[in-house]
């Protein structure tokens, strides 16, 4: 096994974890009610939708981890996954 089969293997695992977080935050933006954004003080249900549809269409037809529209993607993922799905689900919780 040389070095490049490594990379190449190790790369493809990031490709592939990040393509599953990217389409995990798109599901979810796309899954909550769309009242429940302005309630949580976040952006728009649209917004993130195209954000984060855009960014997995661009990150599936690229396919590049270290691109800049997949950094942003991720980022965008991340933000979407970290910040507003839980202040989404605070909102939306079932009492």
């Amino acid at each position: 096994m040389h070095f490049y089969d490594l990379e190449t293997n190790v790369i493809f695992l990031v490709f592939v974890a990040l393509t599953v977080v990217k389409l995990w935050a798109l599901v979810d933006a796309i899954t909550r009610p769309a009242a429940a954004f302005p309630a949580a003080d976040k952006q728009t249900k649209a917004f993130w939708i195209w954000l984060l549809g855009l960014m997995f269409v661009a990150h599936m037809l690229f396919q590049s981890v270290f691109g800049i529209l997949s950094l942003i993607g991720t980022v965008a993922a991340f933000v979407y996954l970290l910040d507003a799905k839980p202040a989404l689900a605070a909102v939306t919780r079932r009492r």
